[in-house]
């Protein structure tokens, strides 16, 4: 039977102040306005703009006359638009909007932006995900982007934030739409997204009113109860919408519940029950915005009705805008009877037909321009957006559970982290920002027990559980047999789970007894699956916190807090004040350099303020081929090996007082004693100022006289005994043959005269002091002082029986000495008749891994939670000591330029610090910019030539790109 209600009495709407949350600036005009549009409106017209209709923008033809025939014969108020994409949908808005006599009021369901309903949109994280965020401004700042995007496409009223109170794990409809189960936290949230988007000029709707989050069914589909007394009710579910009504909230929306304690007749829906709408939110909340009913096609109302009475029943218990009705033309001819039948006032009629004439006027629908399509796609997915996207998910991902402070993770030369990934969805670009921290190796098989056996070599498992991102209702529960191959791994592991889905997928873990760290990662999109591996490495902090309990083993608000360690981070380069835009010129730099062929291929990287915000490669290994730069790819980097071995290990040594920089070779290395060489300090042969002859070509001596190739006096094809340094494929040295070249480097003459000149050769004598106090290899000792813990896993001396060509960068066609091409071998001739070990050359690397170092050195020698060096020796080794005699070098660093010409760009601080090498790469750290430059490349391929790289000032160009690129 119809639900006919007695009338409303109400106070006149413009008896309200500037208070009124629909209230514009102008009240006068707006006034003015809303009264001219009601007074000239027809009983139909002013019925037809209580209806909100739904239109949809990748449906046919037909849909699209439907929705026009309602506006023209209807004069419905609004619409609600649903799935389709943004052009077509601006495109239908604009032309609904010409033929519509009053200006249409057009919402849209954009919770967590305008993907909810659109193609080709950006998706900001769902509630869930902000109610772990602690900062409230960035969910602000999330309400008002949303807020910029749907205003850009046209849309006046966005139905969020949904602030029910999710206190029912299995809500198969609020979920992930919710901010928590906490009311306060709900409450923050919610109010701090509705200012954003208000303060954007898009007017928020908090919903579902009187609170569904503690039901198990979908008013979708059925009618839910929620079976709690009023003053449940009152203190918690209707909690958030006091507080929003106090703070400006312009709209609610009433869901379709059945309430008992509220509403006295079985089974009503809180929709159509005046004691919910009238009474409660309007009498007893003083709610005077408009108030909306959810979708009344949903099968939770539309079955206590028929032929327009859900409508009138509606209306009648005091909404103001009726969404998506069964039968619009049904439904106001219903309201207009009752209107002639006066059970409708002509003043309940005015009240909330003049709300949405004063919500029209506040949007600016009094001076209704069209929508421009032009870079409308664009406009939705902004680098901004981006930005703060990332932002969230820093803020958000929660570290519950943390054994033994296993995380971050750290000492990383004793970690063998497996990685096994789980779920539905990929979990790639998580297992590919792991491996930028340290060696990290997905395992894989379909059988528990060949997995099993496969982490027997592992001492730490990082378990990612990956669910489908495509919206917050897909499947968020683990498998029986995922949940069974957890238990067992970490049975016999140590384990970090990861998970990328909603909390409650948790729920179903009977047991985190054996499970040591526990991350709650909330979402699997690409931003959230780097950001959660780079807090499991310390490089951001821990900062988010549970919005729900997790059965009794983990409560609401629960979290463990670390800060970051100081390890590289990945992001924009907005974060660290920089322009993305500007930083993208570097592109156009590099490949010009690959087009002008100085180079096969570049690996360039920049970071600032210790996070990596530009991060490309060009080109590939050689001219020819198909073999692309991959991130992972090794290049020879040359006189690199000067700051990233040797310098290192001498810092360690003068740290220990084992030598000073006014220590001489004389009391280094005996045999010095008697050299003319033998007063030269340390200080003065890194500083490249102790006449020592720039290079020496050892390899020169080792060729036949005759055809100028190898001498068999000192080379063999296979390796024996006698001949066991290999310098390329079927090319062996003769071992001894190293102590001559120390025996040459002790005996050749001084230049003549005392001036700066860069040279090689105190590097080879550090080699071997070096050596000789640790009596170990330099290979081993910096990768057991340094690199292991570092996780700089892609810097080695002799990387080719560790890794493949496929990822070896060659470096020369070699036609003088080894006669091949060199690839996976070093290219410096000296470092490779060292066995490849030089204190000179010889280190490959990638730009990843050179970056940490630079990095170290930045941070005064802290990385990743550990010092290496101190920071007085770190400024003792960055310090210009022969600046007066024009020498700008450092100890064992290059420095900036005295004069015009140099190194750098000239426009970096005299700080700064670096090196070059003779490949074509460079690295160069700048503390008062906190700027970090790596530049890779094999310009020595296929022939060493002309340095067309250095002549063309490539890479300090591109410096001074980055440098104009830095915007704060």
């Amino acid at each position: 039977m119809p639900f006919i209600f007695c009338c409303v009495v109400t106070m006149p709407i413009f008896g309200q102040t500037a208070d009124h949350p629909l209230a514009a600036k102008d009240l006068f005009l707006q006034k003015k306005w809303v009264d001219s549009i009601y007074n000239g409106m027809s009983l139909e017209e002013k019925v037809g703009q209580l209806f909100m209709a739904r239109a949809f923008s990748n449906q046919s033809k037909a849909e699209e006359n439907r929705v026009a025939k309602l506006i023209n014969e209807n004069h419905i108020g609004g619409l609600i638009f649903s799935s389709g994409g943004p052009v077509r949908q601006a495109n239908l808005n604009n032309l609904y909007q010409a033929i519509s006599k009053t200006p249409l009021l057009i919402g849209m369901d954009a919770e967590w932006g305008l993907s909810m309903r659109l193609d080709s949109t950006y998706a900001f994280p769902w509630n869930m995900t902000l109610g772990a965020i602690r900062d409230l401004e960035l969910v602000e700042k999330t309400g008002y982007q949303i807020g910029e995007h749907t205003k850009r496409i046209g849309v006046h009223f966005n139905f969020a934030p949904a602030v029910d109170i999710n206190t029912n794990p299995n809500n198969p409809i609020i979920g992930n739409r919710s901010f928590g189960e906490d009311r306060e936290n709900v409450t923050q949230k919610g109010d701090a997204f509705m200012r954003g988007m208000q303060a954007a000029g898009v007017l928020a709707n908090a919903k579902h009113f009187p609170g569904h989050g503690d039901t198990d069914v979908d008013s979708h589909k059925a009618l839910p109860t929620i079976d709690f007394n009023e003053r449940r009710i009152d203190s918690i579910e209707l909690y958030p919408y006091k507080e929003l009504i106090k703070n400006g909230l312009s709209s609610v929306m009433v869901a379709h519940l059945s309430v008992p304690s509220l509403e006295p007749r079985p089974g009503l829906p809180s929709s159509l029950s005046k004691a919910i709408v009238t009474g409660i939110l309007k009498e007893r909340l003083g709610f005077k915005g408009l108030i909306f009913t959810d979708a009344l096609e949903m099968k939770g109302v539309s079955n206590f009705g028929k032929d327009g009475e859900v409508d009138l029943a509606a209306f009648q218990a005091g909404n103001d805008v009726l969404l998506i009705s069964e039968d619009v033309p049904v439904g106001i001819a219903k309201i207009v009877e009752a209107y002639k039948n006066k059970d409708i006032t002509e003043e309940r009629l005015a009240l909330s037909v003049k709300k949405i004439l004063m919500a029209k006027f506040k949007v600016g629908l009094e001076n209704y321009q069209p929508i421009g399509t032009a870079n409308l796609v664009e406009d939705l997915n902004r680098l901004k957006d981006d930005l703060l996207y990332s932002q969230l998910m820093e803020g958000a991902i929660t570290v519950i559970k943390n054994k033994g402070e296993i995380l971050p993770l750290r000492n990383l030369a004793t970690k063998k982290i497996a990685y096994v990934e789980l779920g539905d969805d990929s979990g790639s670009p998580f297992f590919d920002e792991l491996k930028k921290y340290t060696k990290v190796h997905m395992v894989q098989d379909i059988s528990l027990n060949a997995i099993m056996t496969k982490l027997q070599n592992y001492n730490t498992v990082v378990i990612g559980f990956h669910k489908n991102n495509e919206n917050p209702w897909k499947d968020y529960k683990f498998t029986e047999k995922e949940l069974t191959w957890i238990y067992e791994i970490a049975r016999t592991n140590t384990v970090i789970l990861d998970v990328f889905a909603r909390p409650y997928a948790l729920n179903d873990l009977l047991s985190f007894e054996n499970i040591e760290g526990v991350v709650m990662s909330y979402q699997n999109s690409k931003i959230s699956q780097e950001k959660s591996a780079q807090l499991l490495f310390g490089a951001i902090p821990a900062l988010g916190v549970l919005p729900v309990s997790i059965n009794d083993d983990f409560k609401v608000g629960q979290s463990v807090y670390y800060n970051a360690i100081q390890s590289l981070s990945y992001g924009l380069p907005e974060q660290v004040g920089m322009s993305s835009e500007k930083l993208n010129r570097l592109d156009s730099i590099a490949q010009y350099a690959i087009d002008g062929k100085m180079t096969p291929g570049i690996q360039l990287l920049v970071a600032r303020k210790g996070k990596v915000v530009y991060n490309k490669n060009f080109g590939k290994h050689r001219y020819t081929g198909d073999e692309k730069v991959k991130f992972d790819d090794m290049y020879d980097v040359a006189s690199l090996t000067k700051i990233l071995a040797t310098l290192p290990l001498l810092m360690e040594l003068e740290e220990k007082n084992v030598v000073s920089l006014d220590t001489k070779l004389s009391k280094m290395l005996p045999e010095y004693a008697s050299s003319n060489k033998r007063n030269i300090t340390i200080k003065q042969m890194l500083s490249h100022y102790a006449r020592l002859k720039p290079w020496i070509p050892f390899y020169v001596a080792t060729l036949d006289p005759e055809n100028k190739k190898p001498d068999p006096k000192y080379y063999r094809r296979v390796p024996s005994l006698k001949y066991n340094i290999k310098i390329a494929e079927e090319m062996y040295l003769r071992k001894d043959y190293p102590d001559t070249m120390q025996k040459i480097i002790k005996e050749t003459d001084l230049l003549s005269s005392l001036r700066y000149r860069y040279s090689d050769l105190p590097y080879y004598i550090l080699k071997e002091y070096i050596e000789n106090y640790y009596d170990k290899p330099m290979d081993e000792l910096v990768q057991d002082h340094f690199y292991q813990s570092l996780g700089a896993n892609y810097t080695t001396y002799n990387p080719s029986p560790m890794f493949s060509n496929t990822n070896l960068v060659p470096t020369e066609i070699d036609d003088y000495f080894r006669f091949q091409e060199v690839q996976g071998f070093v290219h410096d001739m000296g470092a490779a008749m060292e066995n490849g070990v030089g204190g000179h050359a010889g280190i490959f690397s990638n730009a990843n891994d050179v970056a940490k170092i630079m990095q170290m050195y930045l941070q005064k020698g802290f990385y990743g939670g550990k010092r290496y060096l101190k920071p007085e020796t770190i400024d003792k080794f960055n310090t210009c000591y022969f600046c007066s005699q024009d020498v700008r070098r450092g100890i064992g660093f290059d420095k900036p330029q005295l004069s015009e010409s140099g190194p750098t760009c000239g426009c970096v601080s005299m700080t700064s610090f670096g090196h070059s090498g003779f490949t074509g790469t460079y690295a160069w750290a700048d503390p008062e910019e906190e700027i970090v430059y790596i530049f890779l490349a094999n310009r020595t391929y296929p022939n060493a030539g002309v340095n067309t790289l250095l002549k063309e000032d490539i890479r300090t160009d591109i410096q001074r790109l980055i440098y104009e690129a830095i915007i704060e």
